[in-house]
């Protein structure tokens, strides 16, 4: 049979057509596959990324939501500084005074220091104590015993920015308060030549009371020598100080309700002896703490009224004996270290911190915010280390 060529290669253009047909859907099915799953991958990275945006943002609203709250518990507006208080024709708001004041127990019990708004407490030669006693909410009859300055006081007082308060120091150490830069008033000055700090108020010497000041005769010289404030800040203006405020550490919340506060009933510091233990008893129910030194409730002499505080602080730092033949000591009072907070029943762990002598303590809590204490009066204390702290 004879074979028809023409048949043949019809048949042969068929197949071929269909072979490229059908290459030509695999080729799209495969395009379509990849690009369907480029898609995928792309809405999964898309998810993924988004996912973590909002993770970020979420955690930066935390952040500042965080911040916020911190900061709408801060009390701000018409208060003092130093207590918190709302300003009003009692509570008011005058340049701090700094004021040197001795806790021998012949100085016991002291005048005024229930009105202090602040008061520092560091040891000094021998184990006794002294007080840095800040003045600006409430202005006293009577501030004393007043007793001499040492450079760390001076510098603590520093970072008020007051009017510093003292009677006389050793001849070594009027160098440290003029280096300070410190307005200050004292019935002694430097007659080393050493520095240019002069008396400028009256000491009476004898029992009794001039102008300036007053000598107590029934207490033994020293731990008789007592200021009215309101003498001082004439003086002061007399020799042109500047009466406008000073500057502050603290930074002011409400008090926690009753049911918030904590159990720390009973604080102890032993700072050096028997007779300078310090004590303070926590009452619930005023969310206060009544201070006792030497196994004894430290009251005010005018008064009788215990020593009632809103908050303790405990600053950690160094101390140690300057080795001269007065054994004098040394404080460092810059720089920074560890702090307690106690207020509330409770005790928040914290830094305290500054760069220099004349900047004001920063007090933060352990994440760095400024601490807030309760409004009224903080106590503070300088100690070596925790071991010298019992609650």
């Amino acid at each position: 049979m004879k074979k028809n060529p023409k048949k043949y290669l019809k048949i042969f253009f068929i197949v071929l057509m269909a072979i490229v047909v059908f290459a030509a859907m695999m080729l799209s099915s495969c395009k379509l596959a990849t690009a369907t799953t480029e898609t995928t991958q792309t809405e999964q990275e898309s998810g993924e990324t988004s996912a973590a945006e909002e993770t970020g943002q979420s955690t930066e609203e935390t952040a500042v939501e965080t911040e916020e709250t911190a900061s709408s518990e801060e009390i701000t507006g018409e208060i003092n500084p130093l207590s918190g208080l709302a300003l009003s024709d009692k509570i008011l708001n005058l340049r701090p005074l700094a004021i040197m004041v001795e806790n021998t127990p012949d100085a016991r019990p002291q005048s005024g220091m229930t009105s202090a708004d602040v008061v520092f407490e560091v040891v000094d030669e021998h184990g006794i104590t002294r007080f840095v006693t800040v003045f600006s909410s409430y202005s006293p009859e009577m501030i004393g015993p007043v007793r001499s300055a040492r450079p760390y006081y001076a510098e603590i007082a520093a970072s008020f920015d007051p009017i510093y308060v003292f009677w006389g120091t050793h001849p070594t150490f009027y160098i440290t308060i003029e280096k300070l830069g410190l307005d200050y008033l004292s019935p002694n000055g430097d007659t080393s030549g050493a520095s240019s700090i002069t008396s400028n108020f009256v000491d009476p010497w004898e029992a009794g009371e001039n102008q300036d000041a007053i000598r107590d005769g029934t207490r033994q010289r020293p731990h008789n020598a007592y200021v009215r404030p309101e003498r001082m800040r004439e003086i002061a203006e007399e020799l042109g100080y500047k009466t406008d405020w000073g500057q502050s550490p603290f930074h002011f919340k409400n008090e926690a309700p009753e049911g918030d506060r904590g159990d720390i009933s009973d604080i102890t510091i032993d700072i050096s002896s028997t007779s300078y233990k310090v004590n303070f008893l926590y009452d619930s129910q005023t969310n206060t703490y009544l201070r006792s030194c030497g196994g004894q409730p430290s009251t005010d002499r005018e008064t009788g009224k215990q020593v009632t505080v809103n908050n303790v602080i405990v600053l950690f730092t160094d101390i140690r004996e300057s080795g001269d033949a007065e054994g004098h000591m040394i404080v460092r009072t810059t720089q920074g270290g560890d702090a307690l907070y106690f207020l509330d029943g409770k005790v928040v762990e914290g830094t305290w911190g500054r760069t220099s002598a004349l900047d004001s303590f920063e007090l933060k809590d352990a994440s760095g915010n400024n601490m807030l204490v309760n409004i009224g009066q903080t106590w503070v204390l300088m100690v070596q280390n925790v071991g010298m702290v019992d609650y």
